[in-house]
C-alpha cells in the first residue's frame, strides 16, 4: 500500500527519523530538511516513543534503524505494518544487507539502505517507496534473483547458519555479540530473563555449540564481520 499523496504542491512528504544515535538523526534531518519535496516531521530513539509518535502523526515514512536504545527495530516495523499500514518504512541500518534485507521487507519495511552507503541511495529510497516501490541495493538484487532461482544461499558457511535463526533469535545473538547480558536484554525486548535463556538454547542447537563460552564467542565474532571490525 503506498503512502498518502500530497494534498497540495507545496507540501512536503513528511519523513519520521528512528535511530539512537543523536547525531545520525541530526545528519538525517539535515539531509532531509534541504530537499524541496521532504521534511521532517519527528523522531525518537526509541521503538515505544517512535511507534506512538507515527501513529500520532502519519508521515509518508519512516527511516528506521534496527538496534534502538529501547525496544526492537523489527519489532516496530511489524507493529508500524500493522497500526500505519500506509506509513512505508525505510530501514537504515549498519548490519549486513545479505542477512537482514529479506527479514525486514518480510516484516513490512520498503527498503533497506546500509549507512555506509550515500546520502543519494538514502535519498532514492526514500522517494522509491513514496512512488509505491521497493527499494534494495542492485548487488543484493542479484542475491535475491539468485535465491529464487536456486533456492538456497549463495554465501555457504557461518553466515547460512546464522540465516537459520528466527528474527528474536538474530537479535538476542547480535545483542549478547555487543556485550548485553541476559537481564539487559530482556529489559530491552520486553522479555522475561528465563525467555532470553530459551533463544539462547535455541540458538546453541541452531548453531552447533556447545556451550555458552562458544555463543558468546561466536556472537562477538558475528557483530565484529559485520561492522567490519573483525
Amino acid at each position: 500500500m503506498p503512502p498518502e499523496p500530497l494534498r497540495s504542491a507545496h507540501e512536503k512528504y513528511r519523513i519520521f527519523v528512528v535511530d539512537d544515535h543523536p547525531l545520525v538523526r541530526e545528519s538525517l534531518r539535515n539531509l532531509l530538511n534541504q530537499q524541496l519535496d521532504l521534511s521532517v516531521c519527528g523522531e525518537a530513539e526509541d521503538a515505544p516513543r517512535a511507534l506512538s509518535a507515527i501513529i500520532a502523526q502519519k508521515p509518508h515514512v519512516a527511516v528506521v534503524d534496527l538496534s534502538l536504545k529501547t525496544g526492537s527495530g523489527m519489532d516496530l516495523i511489524k507493529d508500524l505494518k500493522v497500526h500505519c499500514p500506509r506509513v512505508a518504512i525505510v530501514v537504515l541500518s549498519m548490519h549486513d544487507e545479505n542477512l537482514y534485507a529479506e527479514r525486514v521487507l518480510r516484516a513490512g519495511a520498503r527498503g533497506y539502505v546500509m549507512k555506509r552507503e550515500t546520502t543519494k541511495n538514502i535519498l532514492a529510497a526514500i522517494r522509491r517507496v513514496l512512488g509505491g516501490g521497493v527499494y534494495v541495493s542492485e548487488a543484493f538484487s542479484d542475491v535475491m534473483a539468485e535465491r529464487l532461482v536456486t533456492g538456497r544461499p549463495i554465501q555457504p558457511g557461518p553466515t547460512s547458519l546464522v540465516e537459520q535463526l528466527s528474527d528474536r533469535e538474530l537479535e538476542v545473538f547480535r545483542s549478547l555479540g555487543i556485550g548485553k547480558g541476559t537481564s539487559q536484554i530482556a529489559s530491552d525486548l520486553h522479555l522475561s530473563p528465563k525467555t532470553v535463556q530459551a533463544y539462547c538454547a535455541r540458538i546453541k542447537v541452531k548453531l552447533g555449540l556447545a556451550n555458552a563460552h562458544e555463543l558468546m564467542r561466536e556472537a562477538v565474532r558475528f557483530v565484529e564481520r559485520a561492522t567490519g571490525t573483525g
